[in-house]
C-alpha cells in the first residue's frame, strides 16, 4: 500500500464531460468493470466521521476507493458531517472523530495529490442544491427507502433530518455531475433516488446532470466475530466483536481468538451452515490478497483453533502500517486541517459553477 506524504502546491486534475446511461458495475479488488473498461467519468463517495473505521469498512469500501483513484481521471471523497447529525453528536467529539476520519483515510491510502478529499460541511452547496432536490422529491418516495425504515422504527419517530438525508445524498452526488458511486447493495435505492432526482431535473430544466452509475463492491461483507448473522459494526455493544484498524496486535488476536466458529474442528467455507468460521475465511482471503479457495487450501490439516490465530497473524500484518501512520498523523492535526482545507477549496471550485447554473435554471437567479 502506498502511504500518503506531504506536499505543498497546486494540485491538477482533470475531469471529463462526456456522459453515460445509467447501469451498475461490479468492482474487484481491481475495481473493474463488467462491461466497459474504467478511465472516464467522476467518482463520487462519502463517509460518515464516527471515527476510526473498522476492518470491513477498510475492506468493504476503503480499498476500492484507494483503487479508483488509478483508474478515474476525478475522484471526489468527502467526510459527511452533516449526514452524522442525524444522530445526537457531542460537538468537541464530532471535530475530532473529523480528524480521525481524515487520518484514516490518508493512512488507508487515499492520496489527495490523485483525489479531492474534503468535509461536506464546509461547501455550503451541498445544503442549497439538497433543498432544491428536495422540492423536486415526494414524501412518499422517501418514506419507503430501507434506512429511513429501518431507523425511524428504532427510535419509534425519526427527525425531519433522518427523513430527508437520502436528498442531501442525492446532492452530494450530483453536486460534481458525479459518474460513478461507489455503494454497498444497502445503498443501492438510495443511489436510485439521486438518478431519478437527476433525471426529473433535467427533464423539467433541461439536461444537466448525469445518472450516477452504482460501483457494487464484489467484497465479501465483513461480518460480527460474535454474530456472523450481521455485518460488523462500529456500534456493536459486544466489545470483541468488532476489530478497528487502530487496534494493537494484541487486541486483534484476542478477538479473532474469541470468535464464534461452531464444534468442526475442519476449516470449510460454507456461509449459510458454518457462518462463523466462512466469516474468519472471508477475512483471511481479504487481508491476503487471495481468493477464498486459496484461503481454505491454506487451512487444510489446520483446526479452527490454529486457523484462528493464521488468520490474526494476517490480519495483524496488513493493518500495523495503517495503524502506525494514523498515530503519526493524528500527532499532527494542523496538517490534516490543512488537507482538508485544500480539499474544501477544490470541491468549491467543482461545485459552485453547477449550483450557478442549478439557480439559473430554477429562477433563484
Amino acid at each position: 500500500m502506498a502511504l500518503p506524504v506531504r506536499t505543498n502546491g497546486t494540485y491538477l486534475f482533470k475531469f471529463i464531460q462526456k456522459f453515460r446511461s445509467p447501469k451498475r458495475f461490479f468492482c474487484s479488488g481491481a475495481c473493474s468493470e463488467n462491461k466497459e473498461p474504467p478511465g472516464g467519468g467522476r467518482v463520487f463517495s462519502g463517509i460518515q466521521p464516527t471515527g476510526v473505521p473498522h476492518l470491513g469498512n477498510y475492506l468493504g469500501a476503503l480499498e476500492t476507493w484507494v483503487t479508483l483513484q488509478n483508474q478515474y481521471p476525478s475522484v471526489v471523497y468527502s467526510i459527511v458531517d452533516l449526514h452524522s447529525i442525524t444522530q445526537p453528536q457531542e460537538p468537541p467529539q464530532l471535530r475530532s472523530s473529523i480528524l480521525d476520519m481524515a487520518a484514516s483515510l490518508l493512512a488507508c491510502g487515499v492520496d489527495p495529490e490523485r483525489s479531492v478529499l474534503f468535509q461536506q460541511s464546509q461547501v455550503s452547496e451541498h445544503a442549497e442544491l439538497s433543498w432544491i432536490l428536495g422540492c423536486l422529491t415526494s414524501m412518499p418516495r422517501l418514506r419507503h427507502l430501507p434506512q429511513w425504515k429501518m431507523k425511524s422504527k428504532q427510535k419509534n419517530e425519526g427527525s425531519v433530518g433522518l427523513y430527508t438525508y437520502p436528498v442531501l445524498q442525492a446532492a452530494d452526488i450530483l453536486l460534481y455531475r458525479s459518474t460513478h458511486v461507489p455503494v454497498g447493495e444497502d445503498q443501492v435505492q438510495h443511489l436510485e433516488l439521486a438518478q431519478d432526482l437527476a433525471r426529473i431535473f433535467n427533464g423539467r430544466y433541461g439536461e444537466l446532470f448525469p445518472e450516477p452509475r452504482a460501483l457494487l463492491s464484489a467484497t465479501r461483507k465483513v461480518k460480527s466475530l460474535r454474530d456472523p448473522s450481521s455485518k460488523m459494526s462500529k456500534s456493536d455493544p459486544h466489545a470483541m466483536a468488532t476489530i478497528s484498524i487502530t487496534d494493537s496486535p494484541d487486541d486483534i488476536a484476542l478477538k479473532v481468538r474469541r470468535a464464534v466458529t461452531d464444534f468442526t474442528s475442519e476449516v470449510t467455507f460454507d456461509p449459510e451452515a458454518r457462518p462463523g468460521v466462512s466469516n474468519l475465511v472471508t477475512i483471511h482471503a481479504a487481508v491476503a490478497r487471495i481468493s477464498v479457495d486459496e484461503a481454505v487450501s491454506q487451512a487444510r490439516g489446520l483446526d479452527t483453533g490454529t486457523y484462528k490465530t493464521l488468520v490474526s497473524d494476517a490480519v495483524i500484518q496488513r493493518l500495523t502500517p495503517i495503524r502506525e501512520e494514523i498515530q503519526r498523523l493524528r500527532m499532527d492535526p494542523a496538517h490534516l486541517e490543512g488537507v482538508l482545507a485544500l480539499g474544501t477549496r477544490r470541491a468549491r471550485e467543482l461545485a459552485a459553477p453547477v449550483l450557478r447554473e442549478v439557480r439559473q435554471r430554477v429562477g433563484l437567479s
